[in-house]
């Protein structure tokens, strides 16, 4: 008996042997995809890691400063402390404490009467539950951002009190000048 050969497709006696340049061709094709593949997700990865680390520094910045800071307080930290500062106030600053048991949002700024109404509207209160003559925000409260409350002003305030996990809201307003008063809110939450 014989052995039969092993027979050859008609596709590959056809194949001609693949010539230099069509290798060196494919060879660089392969490299740029490899280079692709690996390239893209590990400039994506470093570019989140480092827009990461600036996100850190940014709020380590936040919460290592003392006193109040010039500017607006996120949107979410006023959703969540529920202080719907009105749009066109000056003059607003902020500060944030927190610990384990309470946080506390610290908020000032100068509206005008108009949307000092809209501002009492937005906690809940309005200007009839302002008591003249009172000071709402504790001396503790105060020392901690460096507010002062002097006797030559006219102060009216109020307490915002809703129940829980909701903020409570200690309000005080400067109304020696009607037309454009200075608001000082004290927003705490106790989870």
């Amino acid at each position: 008996m014989t052995v039969p050969s092993p027979t050859t497709s008609p596709e590959q006696s056809t194949k001609m042997p693949e010539d230099r340049r069509h290798m060196i061709r494919r060879r660089w094709l392969t490299a740029i995809i490899i280079v692709l593949l690996v390239g893209i997700p590990a400039g994506y990865l470093m570019i989140s890691a480092g827009q990461s680390r600036d996100s850190g520094r940014d709020k380590e910045r936040e919460s290592s400063a003392t006193g109040l800071s010039d500017n607006w307080p996120s949107l979410m930290k006023r959703r969540v402390f529920e202080v719907p500062i009105p749009q066109g106030s000056s003059k607003v600053a902020y500060f944030e404490t927190s610990n384990w048991k309470t946080s506390r949002l610290y908020v000032q700024f100068t509206t005008t009467a108009a949307r000092l109404d809209t501002f009492l509207n937005g906690v809940g209160s309005s200007r009839s539950a302002l008591t003249s003559g009172t000071v709402t925000v504790s001396d503790r409260d105060a020392d901690i951002v460096g507010w002062t409350f002097p006797a030559d002003r006219v102060w009216s305030s109020t307490t915002v009190d809703r129940p829980k996990p909701r903020p409570n809201q200690d309000i005080t307003v400067d109304l020696t000048d009607p037309a454009s008063p200075t608001v000082y809110v004290v927003s705490t939450t106790t989870p």
